[in-house]
């Protein structure tokens, strides 16, 4: 053997068996984003997680769009806890740092911060005014056309405005990012940033199983195949594990007592066949026993 012939077929001999692993490992993340082999009800699912939770949604067709309107989730955003704060600002006060407000307005109208960008990884300077508010806009997790299609339509004025204000479904992100995903679904649309989708699709199951919104079937297996790789990602914090109760049973409804037969006397007992007629049989009458023992029309 030449000296270094054996160090360099050791050397081909591991770097096809790394590039071996390395495919496979490829493979099984590609499985895992497409959702092939995950469901949320397998033993992986830890109980309470947010895996586990997606596993109780119900799961139907996309409704139609029609008759959709923004305004019919309120007249843009409202001050639904009364703090005196519209629920934008509320939401840029809770998700920025470093944050400044408009003077005379009791510390409500953000004027500027910093945000730490959940969809895109990156940091956003916010300066409020013309042009550059948009850089920073709030983005209903579960989006309000999406909820209209699944479940919504159905909601009366009160709720429809309360889901489009909760803090629980919204987030402050980046602005062109929120205008591309539009109203898309998981199946459609999640964040560019990786690090980010186990909590983002957590907090969709969040707020369709707290509003009882249904997906559809490619929509859950979007979802289950995100959190295929976090199992044990829980809810966002202050949100129950347990779905909502399901609609109530109907009380069965008793059947119709038969109307009971009535003879006017003896003769139409023996024509109706029923002679003689017993104490306890339907119709019966006193009158028809003559001499008290039970029997009538003998």
């Amino acid at each position: 053997m030449r000296p270094g012939t054996r160090p360099r077929r050791l050397a081909v001999l591991l770097a096809a068996l790394g590039l071996a692993a390395a495919l496979a490992g490829c493979e099984a993340v590609d499985l895992a984003e497409s959702g092939a082999g995950s469901d949320a009800t397998t033993p992986s699912a830890v109980q309470g997680s947010a895996l586990a939770v997606l596993g109780t949604l119900p799961v139907k067709g996309r409704a139609p769009r029609s008759g959709y309107e923004r305004e019919q989730f309120g007249e843009g955003w409202v001050d639904t806890d009364h703090n005196g704060c519209d629920t934008r600002n509320d939401v840029l006060a809770r998700d920025l740092t470093d944050e400044t407000f408009e003077p005379g307005t009791r510390d409500c109208v953000v004027q500027s911060g910093t945000l730490a960008d959940p969809y895109s990884g990156g940091v956003i300077r916010f300066e409020r005014g013309e042009g550059t508010s948009e850089a920073v806009q709030i983005d209903h997790v579960v989006a309000l056309s999406d909820a209209w299609q699944k479940g919504a339509q159905g909601w009366d004025e009160a709720r429809r405005v309360a889901f489009g204000n909760d803090p629980l479904n919204l987030l402050a992100a980046d602005g062109p990012l929120n205008m591309q995903k539009g109203d898309g679904d998981a199946a459609t649309w999640l964040p560019p940033n990786g690090g980010f989708r186990c909590a983002y699709v957590a907090r969709q199951v969040a707020v369709k199983a707290t509003y009882g919104l249904w997906v559809t079937q490619a929509e859950k297996d979007a979802m289950a195949g995100a959190l295929a790789q976090c199992p044990g990602e829980p809810l966002p914090t202050g949100v129950a594990a347990t779905p909502p109760a399901p609609d109530p049973v109907p009380a069965p409804v008793p059947a119709p007592v038969p109307a009971q037969p009535g003879y006017a006397d003896c003769a139409a007992v023996r024509a109706s066949g029923a002679a003689p007629i017993h104490r306890g049989d339907p119709g019966f009458s006193e009158a028809f026993d003559g001499d008290g023992d039970g029997v009538g029309c003998e």
